[in-house]
């Protein structure tokens, strides 16, 4: 297992500079008061194709060999994965292949086609998914690219904290949703480097805390179909993600649904942003924990905005 290192993160990120944005940071007063703490949000939803893995997903890509490259590359993802490797994919002009369950939102299947990227599509199981994804490799030899358990992915998610620490100075946590981990590994890997003081939190569903089981456990747990409207973090942590997770995660807090729905209405109304379910969770977990955050500088990730504006969930 190949641990990416902070050289490769600076690498990502110079290779990576074209195609995507450096994204903003919001504050909002009214959010201050309510936490007691100063908190930085950092607007990873502005991010091109409306999310950060756009990040890791064009490090994957623009990484490639030409001969690699020829190929195609090829994801299983039912959502933002999906599409931001079809973005990059098309930025170099090269062939992509999704494979997505039936059931994944239409929304989600026409992103990725509208980047270029074919979708395969599968039952809702991991048994379906694996099988149809095997075939699309044999068939077309491309190259497989993880949506979060690859070391070139979680390289290129480590250049969003980076771009943080050098616009917001001082921040004493930054917190970030975690499903499989993509995006807390690569945080973990650019903070235990570049500000080793900066503690960093995970936030979590309740009804998807396998990461927080696993934390506590000291070895992964995995659960197989959790249900939460934070449909980006049902995923299970991987050994890669893992190793981060283990080593440098102060702690993984949790957060209901109903906590959830509040923090992304507040979101929405303060800071004037589209954000996803997935993404109020960290604000959900400070505002829930604020003993945890009081008197502190935090940065918290907004991992992406690609939400369904017909089924949003407070209506």
């Amino acid at each position: 297992m190949y641990i990416p290192t902070l050289a490769d993160m600076r690498a990502a990120r110079a290779r990576i500079a074209p195609h995507v944005h450096q994204t903003p940071i919001l504050t909002s007063r009214m959010l201050n008061q309510l936490t007691g703490a100063e908190l930085f949000f950092k607007c990873e939803n502005l991010q091109k194709a409306g999310a950060f893995k756009a990040r890791g997903a064009s490090n994957a890509v623009f990484g490639l060999s030409d001969d690699q490259a020829r190929k195609g590359v090829a994801t299983h993802s039912s959502g933002n994965h999906g599409t931001c490797l079809s973005y990059a994919a098309g930025r170099r002009g090269i062939p992509c292949t999704v494979v997505m369950p039936h059931t994944a939102p239409q929304a989600k299947k026409d992103a990725v086609r509208g980047y270029g990227g074919r979708v395969v599509e599968c039952e809702p199981s991991t048994t379906s998914r694996e099988a149809v994804f095997a075939e699309v490799l044999a068939e077309t030899g491309a190259e497989f690219v993880h949506p979060y358990n690859d070391p070139r992915v979680i390289a290129g998610q480590a250049t969003c904290s980076a771009e943080m620490i050098e616009q917001v100075e001082g921040l004493d946590a930054v917190i970030a949703p975690i499903g499989g981990g993509g995006m807390v590994s690569g945080t973990c890997l650019t903070l235990s480097h570049l500000a080793p003081k900066t503690r960093i939190f995970a936030a979590e569903p309740e009804q998807a805390d396998d990461a927080c089981r696993s934390f506590k456990a000291g070895y992964i747990i995995a659960d197989d179909a959790p249900n939460t409207i934070a449909d980006g973090l049902k995923v299970p942590l991987k050994d890669l993600t893992w190793h981060f997770v283990q080593n440098h995660v102060t702690d993984i807090l949790t957060a209901s649904e109903q906590e959830i729905i509040d923090a992304m209405k507040l979101i929405w109304k303060r800071l004037k942003i589209v954000m996803e379910p997935s993404s109020a969770v960290p604000l959900a977990a400070i505002l829930k924990n604020p003993n945890v955050f009081a008197g502190q500088r935090v940065g918290i990730i907004i991992t992406g905005g690609n939400v369904d504006l017909d089924s949003l969930p407070w209506n």
